[in-house]
């Protein structure tokens, strides 16, 4: 899928009138949502924060969110979602993934923006440029790529200062103790309607408004990521067990971690390679005291 919606600064939320959101009165801020419902929190979100938008892989919380925004948008006077929905294509989605991002783009007429990993627009190109299967040979850059880079990307095309997210507290690690409002380190607002809502409470919404949603949830996935790392979790597993099949421990892609931290990462690791591939075509078949460490000392 390609993006056929021209770059342009957010509008929902943007106004002049509304001051930049204030981090220092965040505990006040969930204090007073403290028994909020999602649709609730969406509508101070519209109301209190600039450069709003909606991130997405549509899962059934994200679902849930847009639908929401579309009744707000319509109560308003609105014929669609005033907030952006942002969708970061990894090149790596189910079919039906795809499938459903079409369907939501014209069932709710929702201005849909699709970021890709950098300078690429295939699988093709991805692992001609990064490697094949990067995600078993360098799960960290592979997310940085896939995920992180292009939604940074997409937040500073966009003008994007908070996102609403589909993160809920009953997906349980790092998310168990969430609040409908956080600040990440990079200042980034990220509003978290649902956060209280358990997945069956979710999908009851989606089934009572006629959500379309993802086909393979009726095939037993619950949380839908990357077709080569997702799973159907058995019974009695918690609804994200089925993500990053095989890899004990992860909990997060990378959009939820520490921004300066991966990038940094990744910046180190981008130079190290570069300077290996300066010293082969030099003819060096073993890098002594050259071009690595150098490269090293200069972090």
């Amino acid at each position: 899928m390609t993006a056929t919606l021209a770059a342009s600064p957010i509008a929902s939320g943007s106004s002049a009138s509304i001051p930049p959101f204030d981090a220092s009165t965040l505990d006040a801020v969930n204090a007073s949502l403290a028994s909020a419902t999602p649709r609730e929190i969406l509508e101070w979100a519209t109301q209190n924060l600039p450069g709003l938008a909606q991130t997405t892989a549509f899962g059934l919380t994200g679902l849930a969110a847009t639908d929401m925004l579309s009744k707000i948008a319509r109560k308003a006077g609105h014929k669609s979602p005033t907030v952006p929905l942002i969708f970061i294509d990894t090149l790596y989605h189910f079919d039906e993934t795809l499938a459903l991002a079409a369907k939501v783009q014209k069932r709710y007429g929702v201005d849909l923006r699709v970021f890709k990993p950098p300078g690429v627009e295939t699988v093709a190109e991805f692992e001609a440029k990064y490697g094949e299967e990067l995600w078993k040979t360098d799960e960290d850059t592979y997310d940085y790529l896939v995920k992180v880079e292009p939604a940074r990307r997409a937040y500073a095309e966009l003008g994007v200062l908070a996102v609403i997210t589909g993160r809920r507290q009953s997906q349980g690690a790092d998310r168990a103790t969430l609040q409908p409002i956080e600040v990440d380190s990079t200042g980034l607002v990220k509003v978290n309607p649902l956060c209280r809502w358990s997945f069956q409470e979710v999908r009851d919404y989606i089934d009572m408004a006629g959500v379309p949603f993802n086909e393979l949830l009726d095939q037993g996935y619950k949380s839908i990521g990357d077709w080569h790392s997702t799973k159907i979790p058995v019974d009695g597993e918690n609804e994200r067990a089925g993500r990053w099949a095989g890899q004990t421990g992860k909990t997060e892609c990378g959009l939820h971690k520490d921004y300066f931290k991966m990038k940094k990462a990744f910046e180190k690791k981008r130079r190290e390679q570069e300077h290996l591939d300066a010293d082969k075509a030099l003819g060096e078949d073993e890098v002594g005291e050259s071009s690595v460490q150098l490269g090293l000392l200069s972090l």
